[in-house]
């Protein structure tokens, strides 16, 4: 983890060498972190393909709090916020992967079919030298989130262009189910106020991305 280096564009190839000489010495973790909509499992998975059996995708999506939790702590309306996942398991799992890498570890996944976590959805065996994992709060100061950059080889920070990120999100929403009403109002509402605390962590990234091309 070094200074931050932002980019205004780059090439996907570039960023392909770059994450496999991560993992020249030892199995890395790259962490890819954003606000809603800023592409981040999209590279995310566009890595882990290129890369080949080398790598893996660990979301940290799969430490969403399930739905039943949220209504009992009465947070569902702001599910997506820091205190709606489970942030110490998901140290616990990074820290597991950096510190075990002879192991076979299990990871959950969230799908977003059915808004649930799913537990040991996600094998990361020996072979995989590289586990992409990406969310949105990889760079918070607060603890338990702040242990998180400790156990990132880097982090890199997607900051597109804000009206382009709003659009996808609205996208997304409406694809599971929001009418656009709806999709605006989620966007422009707790969406927003989580973007806003997830950009303020953007200096703490070892590279800014705008723009990625191929």
């Amino acid at each position: 983890m070094g200074s931050t280096n932002a980019v205004a564009e780059v090439r996907f190839a570039d960023l392909v060498t770059r994450a496999r000489s991560l993992g020249e010495e030892g199995r890395a973790l790259l962490g890819i972190c954003g606000a809603p909509g800023a592409g981040k499992s999209t590279l995310a998975e566009r890595l882990v393909t290129a890369l080949g059996d080398e790598a893996v995708y660990v979301g940290m999506d799969g430490f969403h709090l399930a739905q039943v939790e949220l209504a009992r702590l009465n947070r569902t309306a702001r599910k997506g916020a820091p205190d709606t996942f489970d942030a110490a398991g998901y140290v616990n799992l990074l820290s597991r992967l950096a510190t075990q890498p002879t192991d076979t570890v299990y990871a959950p996944q969230f799908r977003r079919e059915i808004e649930e976590p799913i537990a040991g959805a996600v094998p990361i065996h020996p072979e995989h030298r590289i586990v992409v994992t990406e969310g949105n709060y990889l760079l918070l100061r607060e603890e338990p989130w702040r242990r998180v950059r400790t156990l990132l080889t880097e982090t890199w920070f997607l900051a597109p262009d804000e009206t382009l990120r709003r659009d996808r999100l609205i996208a997304r929403h409406r694809a599971f189910g929001r009418t656009l009403t709806e999709a605006r109002e989620r966007t422009l509402g707790s969406d927003e106020r989580n973007a806003v605390q997830i950009n303020a962590t953007l200096p703490a990234a070892d590279l800014v991305l705008h723009a990625v091309v191929d």
